[in-house]
């Protein structure tokens, strides 16, 4: 391969984001006829250590509000700043390495958040059941190598034969970050500002108290007395925190998000108040609605409808998925299993070998076995279900 010389600056080609017509073939913007720095001390260092301070904002986030933000684009541009304070030439490769390794916090710790405080809730039901850190930490590591080695076979699936065919806005917007850093790397500036702006804006609120992060219809007396009588209340976080997430997810699933809130504190927990009365009424008792306020009505009633609705939605979304998950396989497999596909010479087009990832995947799936039935100590039967369940899903 050549190697990388004084490259003029990068820029996109034409078809970078579109449908590529009959024929028409797409270059990409690191040349796979040339060398470039990419897997270096500095970008797995750099992608590390963004991985730890952004997996404590989004656990943070996680806890405080339910949602997750995708951290690729702030590290991103902290990559793009880092490597001009630095003096790294041709920094694009390295640049991406960062963000990939530094983008991983965000699935790191929505797998922790949303399933260890269960144990926790778990634990308070039914006291027998122990926490133990260390079964919690393999569980996290064996589940997390198993998602990326089933992972792989999807790469060209996506990334060539699917081109331009999915929008992908927040990567489109990181890559953007990433070529224009080629060029200068001032957007560090705006992080920066933009960071100091949102604490400033906390910490008056929440260190100074100067006004409530959170606004609700009980501050005014028609609003007590609508959350007493009907079980009926308004509230928004005006965080820093939650602003600059409904920005980066966007309008349309912002919406989505403030939509489900409003079904669920304005219609369902007054529902629920209305149902109450109704079978007092039929049944000659009291509504035990009655005494409860809307709060408690929603921790306990109205969020567990939320939650089936989000497990729901993941059902449906692996049945949808189910013709890209064949296609993706196959394409991968489709070399083991005698059919031929055209031979991948171009550095931008190698993957790891299938029979390699098949073969970690056995070994990850016995280990997985092992701890099923030697850590936590299952028997036959529920350590072969539980095997089953995990693959599957």
């Amino acid at each position: 391969m050549e190697e990388l010389k004084n490259d003029k600056p990068l820029e996109l080609p034409e078809n970078a984001y579109r449908e590529l017509n009959e024929g028409e073939s797409y270059e990409p913007v690191m040349s796979p006829k040339k060398v470039y720095p990419e897997v270096t001390l500095w970008s797995v260092l750099m992608g590390l250590l963004m991985a730890v301070i952004f997996s404590a904002a989004a656990a943070y986030a996680g806890l405080k509000i339910g949602q997750v933000f995708e951290a690729a684009i702030p590290i991103s541009i902290i990559a793009i700043g880092s490597s001009a304070l630095a003096r790294k030439k041709n920094a694009l490769g390295q640049n991406v390495i960062i963000q990939s390794i530094g983008a991983s916090s965000g699935v790191i710790v929505a797998g922790a958040i949303f399933t260890i405080p269960a144990l926790y809730i778990l634990q308070d039901k039914y006291p027998g059941i122990e926490i133990n850190f260390l079964q919690i930490f393999l569980a996290a590591l064996l589940g997390g190598i198993l998602g990326i080695l089933f992972l792989i076979p999807f790469r060209k699936y996506f990334v060539k034969e699917q081109h331009g065919k999915f929008p992908f806005p927040e990567a489109k917007a990181t890559t953007e970050i990433l070529i224009s850093g080629e060029k200068g790397g001032k957007q560090a500036g705006l992080l920066i500002t933009s960071g100091l702006i949102g604490g400033l804006y906390d910490f008056l609120a929440n260190s100074l108290k100067l006004w409530s992060d959170t606004v609700t219809t009980r501050i005014i007396p028609y609003g007590e007395q609508l959350a007493n009588d009907f079980k009926m209340v308004f509230k928004m976080s005006t965080s820093a925190m939650v602003f600059s997430f409904g920005y980066l997810i966007g309008l349309r699933y912002a919406m989505i998000i403030a939509v489900g809130s409003m079904l669920s504190w304005l219609v369902f927990v007054p529902l629920f108040n209305e149902i109450g009365n109704f079978m007092a009424a039929a049944g000659g008792g009291e509504n035990i609605f009655a005494s409860m306020s809307p709060e408690i009505i929603f921790t306990k009633y109205v969020r567990n409808i939320g939650i089936g609705a989000i497990a729901m939605a993941g059902i449906i979304g692996i049945i949808k998925s189910s013709g890209v998950i064949k296609k993706s396989f196959g394409l991968a497999v489709s070399g083991l299993s005698g059919k031929k596909v055209e031979e991948q010479t171009e550095r931008t087009q190698k993957d790891i070998k299938m029979t390699f990832v098949l073969f970690m995947i056995l070994l990850t799936v016995i280990a997985i076995f092992v701890f099923l039935f030697a850590g936590i100590q299952l028997d036959l039967t529920q350590a072969l279900v539980a095997l089953a369940t995990v693959i599957l899903v």
